[in-house]
């Protein structure tokens, strides 16, 4: 664990997250200028936008015309955008400014379908395509391996499950993985078990933390994720959004003020600008209820 503790913290901010279940289309110029607050914080990662079918997530349709808008200068922060498939692929690296490629790998057949309509193995295939892609591009692919703690659906799971699909990617050079708790099924146990295997198993990967939960429940899974070696959390600022490919019912992701408040607790340095930050949670109220 010591070696861990010396390996900087990343924190990813999810507005394309928060925002895509929303039944209101946020306009785009509202969502550049909320963006543009994201980006004054200093996140290692801007999830910002997804290209993807706008038939599924209407509220993606303007992801070029967002980016368009971005002032990426003298920011830390990299862009990420959402892709489905090798199309969305395509398109996303055809874009300068963007660095990850973020695709929904599950271990949960049901879940899969519903997502991209394929099955896990040929998702697989796609992701191998896809890696080949970014290879070629210059772009980094991030594997958000969803349904990752669980599913709701009575899918067989198990961490040896998900150790497999890990395994495989391993064998494509995939670098960044980050495996998903999409519709907040997870606990600290199974966050902390999970991570505890995939760690030592394969320490040439970067293991993210994506998780949903309700409020209450939120402190302690980033805790067990910590304590088990993660070192890159996925938040949404006030916790807004979850999947609307999974259930009727969403999920928020975990709100971020909440991973930098168990950071803080445990004298954790995260190299952010507290005041911007601050700034962006009044935005996000406007953004999310009033817009």
């Amino acid at each position: 664990m010591s070696t861990l503790l010396n390996q900087p913290i990343k924190i990813v901010e999810c507005p394309r997250d928060a925002m895509q279940g929303l039944s209101h289309f946020i306009p785009t110029e509202v969502k550049v200028g909320y963006l543009n607050q994201l980006l004054r914080v200093g996140f290692d990662t801007l999830d910002f936008g997804s290209f993807v079918s706008p038939k599924a997530i209407p509220q993606l349709r303007d992801t070029a015309q967002v980016l368009a808008g971005l002032d990426v200068s003298g920011t830390p922060t990299k862009l990420l955008a959402v892709i489905a498939n090798l199309r969305g692929a395509e398109q996303a690296v055809s874009h300068s400014e963007i660095t990850y490629l973020g695709f929904p790998l599950s271990v949960s057949e049901t879940f899969q379908q519903r997502n991209t309509n394929k099955s896990v193995e040929q998702a697989v295939q796609e992701v191998a395509q896809i890696q080949n892609l970014c290879i070629s591009a210059g772009k980094t692919l991030v594997v958000y391996l969803s349904m990752g703690f669980g599913n709701p659906y009575g899918d067989p799971y198990s961490p040896a499950q998900v150790v497999e699909v890990t395994g495989k990617l391993a064998g494509m050079a995939v670098s960044i993985i980050a495996p998903s708790d999409t519709v907040g099924s997870s606990t600290p146990e199974s966050i902390h078990t999970l991570f505890s295997q995939l760690i030592p198993a394969f320490p040439e990967i970067e293991f993210g933390a994506h998780l949903h939960a309700v409020p209450q429940e939120a402190e302690a899974k980033i805790a067990a994720a910590f304590e088990a070696g993660c070192r890159r959390f996925d938040g949404a600022i006030r916790g807004f959004g979850g999947c609307p490919m999974a259930k009727d019912a969403l999920t928020g992701n975990i709100a971020t003020e909440k991973i930098l408040s168990v950071l803080d607790s445990r004298q954790i340095a995260i190299a952010l600008d507290r005041t911007a930050f601050e700034a962006a949670w009044q935005a996000a109220e406007r953004v999310f209820i009033a817009s």
